[in-house]
């Protein structure tokens, strides 16, 4: 009888390592999975709203310049760092960020495209400021380049264009560098916001399907038709204009104080702090943890045709503001 032999029923020992590996490698993948989701909700929350305060004896367009400067950098390096060209795993569940990351980025391309254009010059003719001709292509580059070369590189490369131009115009030295607080010049920028708050309402509103009229068609007469956001984008949609609504908090405040003669001369103060109250109503807490699309007079809440109320109201006042700062 061979001694060595196993007793009866006794399992393998390579079944045991197997077993083992089995049952460790499972766990490691349950934590890893805790893991995404502890931090997927911590990048996940959006940044307050900072104060934009102006500093003692400041120039025109020191405040707008730093608060566009404070915008990317939060951005950029708020928790989780910059998301929209994140290629691992936790991407797939974290649209909610990108999404908001984008709303941002629209309104600094705009503002960076109206400071470019029109704020620091004279005229039409006039020479446009070297710095800022580099900011503005920079915030345009691929927003969802991961590499060769980083999204986040380039817009850093924006902010340092920015920040020169900020120094060339706060030195009393120097000056190359000039903002011209005009009402024409706010008006070119508040057309921009317009159309952007225009198109995010209707967009937001798209959540229960909307009628519209196709006036294309060679009759004349026009034919129906349902506009409706697809489902899996609802969400996309209403973080991208929470984000838009966000940077555009902090810009207005800004221009309150850089444009704080031409909005009294225009007794256009209390349109523009009523259009801010508007938005800060955009960023209250989301306490349901999905964005939910009821219909509008329906039991479940429709958190899109809310949020649309708010930019709508906003989008009013702003109406409101352009139409005082165009009378002479």
């Amino acid at each position: 009888m061979d001694t060595s032999t196993a007793p009866q029923g006794a399992p393998a020992p390579h079944r045991k390592r197997r077993w083992s590996t089995t049952r460790w490698a499972g766990v490691a993948l349950v934590a890893l999975l805790l893991v995404n989701l502890v931090l997927g909700w911590y990048w996940s929350r959006e940044p307050e709203p900072f104060a934009v305060v102006a500093p003692p004896q400041a120039v025109p367009g020191q405040v707008m310049t730093g608060t566009l400067i404070q915008v990317v950098n939060t951005l950029l390096d708020k928790p989780g760092g910059y998301l929209s060209n994140d290629i691992l795993p936790h991407r797939l569940w974290l649209d909610n960020m990108p999404a908001w990351e984008f709303g941002v980025l629209v309104q600094v391309r705009d503002m960076a495209r109206v400071l470019r254009r029109d704020m620091s010059r004279s005229q039409t003719q006039s020479r446009e400021d070297p710095d800022l001709a580099v900011a503005e292509p920079q915030f345009n580059f691929d927003h969802k380049s991961w590499a060769i070369p980083a999204t986040e590189n380039e817009y850093r490369r924006g902010v340092d264009a920015l920040e020169r131009y900020l120094g060339r115009l706060v030195d009393p030295a120097n000056e190359s560098a000039r903002f011209y607080a005009r009402a024409d010049n706010l008006n070119y920028w508040l057309s921009e916001v317009q159309n952007r708050l225009g198109s995010l309402s209707l967009r937001l509103s798209n959540s229960v399907g909307r009628a519209h009229l196709d006036v294309d068609l060679d009759d004349g007469e026009g034919s129906g038709r349902i506009d409706r956001t697809p489902w899996l984008k609802i969400d996309d949609v209403f973080f991208e204009a929470r984000g838009a609504c966000w940077a555009l908090i902090q810009l207005m405040q800004a221009a309150e104080i850089d444009f704080d003669e031409v909005l009294r001369r225009k007794n256009a103060q209390v349109s523009m702090r009523q259009m801010i109250r508007e938005l800060e109503a955009t960023q209250e807490a989301v306490w349901s943890p999905m964005i939910l699309n009821g219909s509008g007079f329906g039991v479940l809440a429709n958190h899109s045709l809310v949020m649309a109320n708010y930019i709508s109201r906003a989008n009013a006042q702003l109406i409101d503001l352009r139409a005082l700062l165009s009378q002479g």
